[in-house]
């Protein structure tokens, strides 16, 4: 027999042994069965695991210490709620950074009836618990390591002090990222007091670490519409304390200054607003001749609006969506409200998941752009008793009405993507015959008399930064935009801005830009100093005019 024939032999032979042995292994070690009805107590396995199989195999039944433990087939309604508070807990408090930190020894006092002092002695702040300002320092250090750009322009900028003397009183996201903003202003030399534009968004543990620190915070995560208001009056109401800067985020604070304390506003050097929402306002108090200091629309600016308007809201719409429902998005229905940068960027994102997406829009250029992009625009009424899912980013009001709500199917999700909690009727579903339940952290099931469900996320409010976080990367765009807009308003000659709304000179969005580039390892192609000449360019821009459209 030749030596290649003995060979093959001996492999087949070989491997009919291991298939033998793995079938003999696989019977040991076989699945065993778990009775239906029992509660599978794990201290009980201990035993099984640890068991040393016999040489002959054996099927084993797993027996229970005490077999009436069993599950309940209907919980009961206490069952159920705590069940919900677990599951929200698990699902955003243990993987999320938006979800606050909670130590087990909180309580329900509200942060304004307590008296709390930082380790400076300091009580000029009102926060949920000081005492989680060193979890707050954590989150702060991480938020700082994908914020280079910015972190690079306040060591640039440090020595100079360009903000020495500025009284910034600002009402934005309380989250680590706008900490790093902060705490980058206090470096350049300015005075903070600081409040939240969103009653959801807080991170309660990052409002913790600035208060340590000497800013004065006056927010956390649950606030009520009384307690927003109250905070807002708290940073401009204070003995000692004249505000010459606003950094503003939905325009809230602008106004109650405005309304309230006409007189300090007079005295304020700039405004700086980042809104859809806010620079609307601005535009109203400047059309009607009542706005009486400059103010910047950074919401207009390249490098907010194409990067965090656009690319932020890509990601953070799915984080948001995932992390309340659980939803999968293959082959749903959705309809996006608005294809401004905060729709398209939705769009995208639900596109590349398989979801099917309707359009709905006012202006026919960006319907234009929407069905060039392969959507279909359509009305809210001509699909809404059929989709899954809305989702609102138009900064306008009443998009969504109580009679389509009415005509939504069982289980659809309704939320907002835009600043402000208008456009989703929300107030109209606060009536007798419809039960509110909330299951988990900012999610509502409003249930209609014939057992209709609608879910309702954040109670109409921006959904990204309530229910969950935005990357880091893209908020140092933005933050580092808000930074050089109030460095421009502060210390700009007197003249250069008249009592009007201006938008970040191009030089600054494209010093921003060019900030961000190292983390890519970009490299920019220089112009010769002849295609300078042909382009009418200076070599080191303003590469485009500030009409051109990006």
């Amino acid at each position: 027999m030749s030596a290649p024939i003995v060979e093959a032999k001996l492999e087949v032979k070989q491997a009919s042994k291991e298939v033998k042995d793995s079938e003999n292994v696989a019977e040991k070690y076989s699945v065993m069965t778990v009775s239906k009805n029992s509660e599978m107590n794990m201290g009980d396995l201990s035993p099984v695991v640890s068991a040393v199989p016999t040489h002959k195999p054996v099927k084993k039944q797993i027996q229970f210490v005490d077999d009436k433990q069993e599950f309940s087939r209907f919980p009961t309604k206490a069952g159920r709620r705590s069940l919900s508070r677990s599951i929200s807990q698990s699902s955003t408090d243990s993987y999320s950074s938006a979800a606050s930190y909670t130590d087990s020894s909180d309580d329900e006092t509200s942060p304004r009836d307590k008296t709390q002092v930082n380790s400076k002695g300091s009580s000029d702040f009102c926060v949920k618990n000081i005492k989680q300002a060193e979890f707050g320092r954590r989150e702060i250090e991480i938020a700082e390591q994908d914020m280079s750009a910015l972190i690079s322009l306040r060591k640039r900028a440090q020595s100079e002090k360009p903000l020495a003397g500025a009284k910034i009183v600002g009402c934005t996201h309380i989250t680590a990222q706008t900490a790093v903003l902060i705490e980058t202003l206090a470096a350049l030399g300015a005075q903070c007091r600081w409040t939240a534009c969103n009653i959801y968004s807080t991170q309660n543990e990052v409002a913790a670490a600035l208060s340590e620190t000497g800013v004065a915070v006056f927010a956390w995560k649950g606030e009520s519409e009384d307690d927003f208001w109250w905070c807002i009056d708290r940073c401009v109401n204070t003995e000692g304390w004249q505000p010459n800067m606003i950094l503003d985020d939905g325009g809230d604070l602008t106004h109650w200054m405005y309304k309230k304390y006409p007189n300090v506003f007079k005295k304020i050097r700039g405004i700086v607003e980042e809104s859809v929402t806010g620079v609307h306002r601005l535009y109203q108090l400047s059309k009607a001749g009542k706005l009486c200091v400059p103010a910047m629309n950074v919401n207009d600016s390249v490098t907010k609006q194409k990067f965090d308007n656009l690319y932020c809201c890509r990601e953070s719409i799915l984080d948001g969506l995932k992390r309340t429902t659980d939803v999968m998005f293959g082959g749903k229905q959705v309809v996006v409200c608005g294809y401004g940068e905060v729709g398209k960027g939705c769009c995208a994102a639900l596109k590349a998941l398989g979801a099917i997406v309707y359009v709905t829009e006012i202006d026919p250029i960006c319907a234009l752009q929407a069905c060039m992009d392969g959507f279909r625009v359509v009305k809210l009424n001509e699909v809404i008793r059929q989709v899954d899912v809305i989702i609102t980013c138009t900064g306008n009001k009443n998009v969504v009405t109580r009679d389509q709500l009415d005509r939504m199917k069982n289980g659809s999700i309704v939320c907002n993507m835009g600043h402000s909690n208008t456009e989703i009727d929300v107030a109209s579903l606060r009536t007798p015959e419809l039960t509110w339940e909330r299951v988990r952290s900012q999610v509502d099931h409003v249930i209609w008399p014939d057992g209709k469900r609608v879910i309702l996320l954040a109670e109409g409010r921006l959904l990204n930064l309530s229910c969950s976080t935005v990357p880091t990367f893209v908020l140092s765009i933005t933050a580092t935009t808000q930074a050089l807009a109030l460095i421009e308003l502060y210390n700009a000659p007197e003249g250069r801005y008249k009592q009007d709304v201006y938008l970040l000179p191009k030089k600054m969005d494209e010093y921003v830009a060019s900030l961000h580039l190292a983390t890519f390892d970009a490299h920019l192609t220089e112009l010769t100093d002849e295609q300078a000449k042909y382009l009418g360019l200076n070599k080191n821009g303003p590469f485009k005019p500030n009409y051109y459209r990006y």
